[in-house]
């Protein structure tokens, strides 16, 4: 029998391995950039990590630098 507090492990993981492939690709290009705008490189890295995806959705839409 199914216990109704079972986790869906096969749902959950996929989400989080994209989570963590997206934080690593803002990370990424986030030390590839010559410049970003607004924070410094390591707030940008800070905000990305933590708030996995809107931190690195604001990074990619505001604070990359051109």
């Amino acid at each position: 029998m199914h216990s109704t507090t079972s986790v869906p492990w096969a749902a959950i993981v996929p989400v989080v391995v994209l989570g963590v492939i997206f934080a690593i690709y803002c990370l990424w290009d986030l030390a590839r950039r010559p410049s970003v705008r607004y924070l410094p490189r390591w707030a940008w890295a800070v905000i990305c990590c933590i708030s996995i995806p809107l931190g690195g959705i604001i990074y990619l839409a505001v604070g990359r630098g051109d």
